[in-house]
């Protein structure tokens, strides 16, 4: 599809300039005054900002296997709405992505139905049960990284005879970090709401002695090593130095992390994910790490489950919540538009940064990828059912007013998502 974007603010990595892009063949053909008459379709965005597709490096699509949950092809629409145009959903479906045979049903529906570009995980073990290492030399070329997301890898020896298998491979290890010891039967955060309200805790300690491990495991063997949705102070500050002694680590935290904490925690299946909502101070650590280049990426750990699921209270509902469509509108709400971070600042966290981890590209530039969204930072949403194009609606932010709307997401230079209200200005040429 050939198509203008006229006058819109443009990122260009470094801020944003007022310009018109062209693309022809799936691909930015030019940057600068285009004459829209000899094209097919020509949007008029101006009042808004261009920004490269973001990448989310942690998602749950659920299919094969909780369809009733969702499914690539609404997983995928929700992604383009919330301005995604890369995605790579974790692996624990059914059947579990733990060799080719087993990753084939996802690839299927991956080749049917996305709407953007889907990267599957590979299992880092069999059927991820932490007992023997999946076919990862098999599953090598069809996958982003690997991971047994959910569940940490209490084996030590095992973790590190996959750590050695990945470097070989040159793939990424993604863990989700928690040491099944100390978990206790917990559900929530074990701070002042835990004990305020008679709940089981889940304390910090189980995540960050994993980090701390896998640190250790990743120097010894070289591997390069992404610690999934960090949310505690002490991860944080490990990571740190493991970065600067040489590790070669990387680690994204969730939207959730950055602007709520237990304080803000209700009787809800809605506040309910793993890791979960910790306390202020490690929210603010976190907030630290990202002004300060330790945590190098956002990522939503966008978790859909149906509505009796989480009707469940935060004892009885399942783990994990809907968050890809709210992710930007909640960040530069939260934090751009109260002055923690500047989009200049932010854009990198969502594109750039996970682009460089795994191997991607991402950048408004002549010759690239047409992976783009066009946003209008002055209209406001409402987080509601309505709101959500996913199978999943249960959302810590159900409710709120966020400022900053997708209008438009182009992957590979088709159009993933337009907003119903944006069609009459996409005319033709």
């Amino acid at each position: 599809m050939d198509i203008v974007l006229k006058n819109a603010l443009v990122y260009n990595g470094r801020g944003f300039e007022a310009l018109d892009v062209t693309v022809s063949d799936g691909r930015i053909e030019a940057l600068g005054q285009a004459d829209a008459s000899v094209f097919p379709l020509s949007v008029d965005c101006s009042g808004r900002y261009v920004f490269p597709g973001f990448i989310d490096v942690h998602v749950h699509f659920r299919e094969p296997g909780f369809l009733y949950k969702e499914t690539i092809a609404s997983g995928s629409r929700a992604a383009a709405h919330g301005g995604c145009t890369t995605v790579f959903p974790m692996p624990n479906l059914f059947p579990v992505p733990d060799c080719p045979e087993h990753l084939a049903p996802q690839s299927e529906a991956i080749a049917r139905d996305a709407v953007i570009r889907v990267l599957p995980y590979g299992a880092l073990t069999v059927g991820e049960q932490g007992e023997r290492l999946a076919d990862l030399e098999g599953l090598a070329p069809y996958v982003c990284a690997f991971s047994d997301d959910g569940r940490g890898l209490q084996d030590c020896g095992l973790m590190r005879e996959a750590m050695r298998i990945a470097k070989y491979l040159g793939k990424v290890i993604c863990a989700h970090c928690e040491d099944n010891r100390l978990l206790n039967g917990g559900y929530i955060h074990a701070g002042r709401y835990a004990e305020a309200h008679g709940h089981r805790g889940i304390s910090s300690e189980s995540e960050w002695r994993q980090v701390e491990r896998d640190i250790a495991l990743a120097a010894e063997t070289g591997c390069a090593y992404h610690v999934c949705h960090v949310s505690t102070k002490e991860s944080v500050s490990l990571i740190r130095d493991a970065k600067k002694s040489g590790v070669d680590i990387t680690c994204e935290t969730a939207p959730h992390y950055l602007v709520l904490c237990d304080d803000d925690l209700r009787e809800e299946g809605r506040f309910k994910m793993n890791p979960p909502l910790r306390a202020a101070a490690d929210r603010d650590a976190l907030l630290e790490g990202i002004l300060d280049g330790t945590v190098d990426m956002i990522a939503t750990d966008h978790a859909p489950h149906s509505a009796e699921e989480k009707s469940r209270g935060l004892a009885g509902s399942p783990f994990g919540v809907t968050g890809i469509e709210t992710a930007f509108p909640v960040l530069f709400t939260d934090l751009v538009k109260t002055g923690i971070l500047t989009t200049e600042r932010l854009l990198p966290l969502m594109t750039e940064r996970p682009a460089a981890r795994f191997g991607l590209t991402s950048g408004i530039r002549v010759g690239a990828p047409a992976d783009l969204t066009v946003f209008d930072l002055h209209r406001t949403v409402t987080v509601n059912d309505e709101f959500f194009l996913s199978g999943g609606k249960s959302s810590p932010f159900a409710g709120r007013r966020l400022t900053g709307a997708c209008e438009l997401t182009l992957c590979g230079g088709r159009i993933a998502w337009r907003a119903p209200h944006f069609a009459g200005e996409i005319l033709p040429g």
